[in-house]
């Protein structure tokens, strides 16, 4: 593939494809249409690129050497379909998708037309903005399942996203993007219903009283792994637990089952970490297994 700029065309102006073209624009390469049907999508193409054109999304893949496509999951294939039985696909193309939980086999109907594909997933969560161009040049990896050919020029263009490739198997990309939403999509939910339960506690800037604590939790967990682990389940306090229990109970019972979930895996990865003493967690388990008895204040 050669290293001059490339004519990159945009099918899917959401929170993800209108950032990546910007920043393809800013690393030098020509954003030579772009598709969007919802006001939202349009108002991010005049917003981020202000001089594309916005073409049905056939004539924008025709125009690019380069084709972005960037919809949800379950209308990748319909979409690439209906590319290829337009005419909008062939050789001399790459056809990329910015699906985590989609490799190649999403994008079986461009191959078909000649064309050559590409998984290249950014793992960030995007805001459609400015800000997001920010966190890009920032660093940050790009989940890339490629054909072996094609691996010199993933790298470039993630290069130029100012990201760090990360390969992943063809069969490993649902597990993959399982791990990231598990863990981002996961942490918005925790840390909001934190929040919540400060708020029935009488605490009126919750973001305020978290924010320290999550933050170095976040940093402790990225750095030290299991040792981070610290808190009522990782010292097996089950008399800390069961009060926990019964006050949800009474006050947000709708937390329970995330508070039991979460407090099993925590007990069980303590474990396997020694942070926990079988013997010491055997109340603990006890507690987490519904086992309890009602506690006092």
């Amino acid at each position: 593939m050669s290293t001059s700029p490339l004519s990159v065309g945009i099918v899917g102006a959401g929170r993800v494809g209108a950032v990546l073209g910007a920043a393809l624009a800013a690393a030098g390469h020509e954003i030579v249409a772009a598709s969007g049907e919802s006001a939202a999508s349009r108002r991010r193409i005049a917003e981020l690129l202000p001089t594309t054109p916005v073409l049905p999304a056939a004539e924008v893949a025709a125009r690019a050497r380069l084709v972005i496509v960037s919809v949800p999951d379950d209308a990748l294939t319909a979409l690439v379909t209906h590319l290829s039985r337009a005419g909008a696909l062939g050789p001399e193309q790459v056809v990329a998708h910015t699906s985590g939980a989609h490799g190649l086999g999403a994008l079986a109907p461009a191959v078909v037309a000649g064309a050559t594909p590409l998984a290249l997933h950014p793992a960030m969560t995007f805001t459609g903005t400015a800000v997001d161009l920010e966190r890009l040049r920032a660093g940050v990896s790009f989940g890339v399942t490629a054909p072996t050919g094609l691996r010199a020029f993933a790298t470039r263009i993630v290069a130029d996203l100012g990201g760090a490739v990360e390969w992943i198997a063809e069969e490993h990309r649902v597990l993959y993007h399982a791990a990231l939403a598990h863990g981002s999509n996961h942490l918005v939910t925790l840390a909001n219903e934190a929040m919540d339960r400060l708020r029935d506690a009488g605490v009126t800037d919750p973001a305020r009283v978290l924010a320290p604590l999550l933050r170095a939790a976040l940093d402790n967990a990225l750095r030290l792994h299991d040792a981070a682990l610290t808190g009522p389940v990782s010292r097996g306090d089950a008399g800390t637990v069961t009060r926990h229990l019964v006050t949800l109970g009474a006050t947000a019972p709708e937390s329970v089952p995330a508070y039991l979930a979460l407090a099993r895996r925590t007990a069980d990865r303590a474990i396997a970490a020694g942070r926990l003493r079988p013997a010491a967690a055997a109340p603990l388990l006890d507690v987490l297994a519904g086992n309890r008895q009602e506690a006092t204040a």
